[in-house]
């Protein structure tokens, strides 16, 4: 197999420094190993200060752990951004378009562009979700497009989080640490600002709220409690949006509204962010044994008696199998080509799909497609021939259940290490807010970034870690 290139976005392939790192690499030849090595100690005593921390589960060790943080930012052009932001738009814009088609006259079933099956047979379609109409015709409130560049030097869409995308309380801490440690980078370079994501945000989410709210809705953030992995994320937001977080025991249906309790006694909600799964939403509607939701809210929701962000059934345009799909589901929603490509996949359902994938689990990255945070997978050139073996037998008991894709040559950033600059592969979450009459792509995202040397796996419950993300201006 011929070995595949990489590109590295601070050096290209040719070793000849990219216009984006210039006034970067003129600050860090000045700078004294020693002093960074200081600031990288600093930053990591900044990010166990606050809290900044992630629970591991499905490990004996289970516990909470700092995020890895590195100091050395990635760097993209004005340009880059732009074509990447019409790109993100065309796909979310879309994805808005296909949920609101699935859940009502299905006509891109009706077309052949998309199997029935897909549908059908997918645990994530809520059939409590047919004919509801969200306030503002919005599913996915908060979007997140996992993004990888490859040795094409293009970028491409690796998934869609669509449901209750995570990390942009690490962006934003990220760039909060930066800018307090190196405020002289930011009077060199003109970095576009993320700061503003939790007033755009809340803004977001008040434009979805139904008509009933009057012009300043209530909004709150719903968590399913400290012991969930994302909890940091829960409180900060709510925290940094001036709203509520409430557990699912705060919150109640009262005369027809859902209502938290407060120390005036219950007060109605117009929009809840929640991040809590659809299963545990309503004990009523969904698991009947669920102690994280609210009894009756779906009902409240049909209603048109409040805003659930992202709404239930968003999970369904999270699967892999779907995504497999996207093209043609940009194209026959939008009426144009994807301006941002897939990365080639093979949905094992496919009888000769299967096949090649099973032939090629070697070479292959494979997948489940309900699968996230870099569990349930397989990366072929690094698994053993007994990981490969145990797979090989779940591939075949469940073949639905996975889709394959090639073993990219993912690019490389730089990260400072002892040896000072060193390449590791990354990718990129750029963080998307729909209202019913704007698309609001923040500048930058969060990328995550594989700290071990030649590892392909960025999530940081896989040994990961993450950096700060600068777009430029113009």
């Amino acid at each position: 197999m011929t070995e595949k290139r990489i590109f590295d976005e601070m050096w290209g392939r040719e070793e000849d420094l990219r216009a984006p790192y210039t006034l970067f690499k003129d600050w860090f030849d000045g700078e004294e190993p020693a002093r960074l090595r200081a600031k990288q100690r600093e930053a990591e005593e900044l990010f166990r200060l606050t809290g900044i921390t992630f629970n591991v589960y499905g490990r004996a060790e289970a516990e909470e752990r700092l995020i890895p943080f590195d100091i050395i930012p990635r760097i993209i052009s004005g340009p880059e951004w732009q074509r990447l932001s019409r790109g993100i738009e065309q796909r979310v814009r879309a994805i808005n378009a296909f949920l609101y088609d699935i859940y009502h006259g299905q006509e891109i079933i009706k077309s052949g562009r998309l199997p029935a099956r897909m549908i059908e047979n997918n645990a994530a379609f809520l059939p409590q979700m047919i004919g509801v109409n969200p306030p503002g015709g919005v599913y996915t409130h908060i979007v997140g497009i996992d993004l990888v560049r490859t040795d094409d030097n293009q970028f491409y869409v690796l998934e869609d989080n669509a449901r209750t995308p995570s990390g942009v309380s690490y962006m934003l801490e990220n760039r909060e640490t930066m800018l307090q440690m190196f405020p002289e980078l930011f009077a060199r370079n003109r970095v576009q600002r993320v700061e503003t994501y939790p007033s755009d945000l809340r803004s977001s989410l008040s434009a979805c709220a139904p008509e009933m709210a009057g012009s300043n809705p209530t909004v709150a953030v719903l968590t399913p409690g400290i012991y969930n992995s994302a909890y940091f994320e829960h409180a900060f937001l709510a925290d940094q949006m001036g709203v509520e977080l409430v557990e699912g025991h705060d919150l109640r249906v009262v005369d027809g509204r859902v209502a938290m309790r407060t120390t005036q006694g219950y007060k109605p909600i117009d929009v809840l962010y929640r991040r809590v799964d659809d299963d545990f939403l309503d004990p009523l509607n969904f698991n009947p044994d669920s102690a994280l939701g609210v009894p009756g809210i779906m009902d409240v929701y049909r209603a048109g008696g409040i805003t659930i962000a992202n709404a239930p059934g968003t999970g369904i345009a999270d699967d892999k199998a779907i995504y497999s799909y996207m093209p043609e589901i940009v194209e026959f929603y939008t009426g144009e080509k994807a301006i941002l490509e897939n990365v080639p996949t093979w949905r094992c359902s496919e009888p000769d799909a299967l096949a090649y994938v099973l032939d090629n689990l070697e070479e292959l990255v494979v997948k489940e497609v309900h699968g996230s945070g870099g569990y349930g997978m397989l990366i072929g050139p690094t698994a053993t021939k007994k990981d490969i073996r145990d797979f090989r037998k779940k591939l075949e008991a469940k073949p639905a259940n996975y889709i394959a894709q090639p073993t990219l040559a993912l690019s490389t950033v730089p990260v400072f290490s002892n040896k000072g600059l060193s390449p590791r592969h990354v990718d990129l979450r750029p963080f998307v807010l729909v209202s019913p009459n704007k698309v609001n792509i923040t500048p930058g995202g969060l990328t995550r970034v594989a700290l071990k040397k030649g590892s392909l796996v960025v999530n940081s419950s896989q040994g990961g870690g993450t950096k700060d993300t600068w777009v430029l201006e113009d």
